[in-house]
C-alpha cells in the first residue's frame, strides 16, 4: 500500500473533503473539512485499505490564523502493512467543535478528553468530555498560546539571578 493508492481512494470517496495533502518525511498527511473527519475515519477503518488503529489524537494551535487557529490530528495505522497516515481538520476558536471518535475507538475516549482539557476543543458526541489531567479549577486551557511567558504571580523569583 503506498501513500499515492490511500490518498487516491480517500479523494474517489471524498473528492470535496479533501483540502490538501503532503508527505513529510514519507508520512502522508491530508488536511480535510471538520464536518467530514468521522466519515473519512469509518472508510479507512471498514474499507481494504484496513487502517482500523488509532494511534493518537492531538490539538494544535496557531493563534496567527483566525480560520484555522485550532487543529486536531488524528493519527491512524494499519498494523498488517505497517501504512501510517495523519489526518488533519482545522477551525476557528468560536467554532471549536469536531465529531467525536469514539463510537469507532473506544481508546480515542482518552485521547479527546485529553485534547479538551489542553486545548479546549469540544468533541461532539463524547460521552464524558471533562478535565482529566489539569486542575477543573484552572481557568485556561495551558497548550494555548495565550499567556505571558514570564509568570507576574511569582515572588520566589530574583531577576538578577538571571542576569535581568
Amino acid at each position: 500500500m503506498t501513500n499515492e493508492f490511500v490518498l487516491e481512494a480517500i479523494t474517489r470517496e471524498f473528492p470535496e473533503s479533501v483540502l490538501n495533502s503532503s508527505e513529510p518525511y514519507g508520512f502522508l498527511t491530508v488536511e480535510v473539512k471538520k464536518q467530514d473527519i468521522k466519515k473519512i475515519v469509518h472508510y479507512l477503518q471498514e474499507s481494504t485499505l484496513g487502517i482500523n488503529f488509532l494511534t493518537d489524537i492531538c490539538g494544535i494551535h496557531y493563534p496567527e490564523f483566525q480560520e484555522k487557529e485550532l487543529g486536531v490530528i488524528y493519527h491512524l495505522h494499519n498494523m498488517q502493512t505497517n501504512f501510517r497516515i495523519r489526518l488533519k481538520v482545522f477551525m476557528s476558536r468560536e467554532k471549536n467543535e469536531v465529531d467525536s471518535l469514539t463510537e469507532l475507538y473506544s481508546g480515542a475516549n482518552w485521547m479527546e478528553r485529553e485534547t479538551f482539557d489542553f486545548y479546549g476543543i469540544k468533541f461532539k458526541g463524547h460521552p464524558d468530555l471533562r478535565v482529566i489531567l489539569n486542575d477543573p479549577g484552572l481557568g485556561y486551557h495551558p497548550m494555548l498560546k495565550e499567556y505571558k511567558l514570564e509568570d507576574g504571580t511569582r515572588t520566589d523569583k530574583d531577576d538578577k539571578m538571571f542576569g535581568r
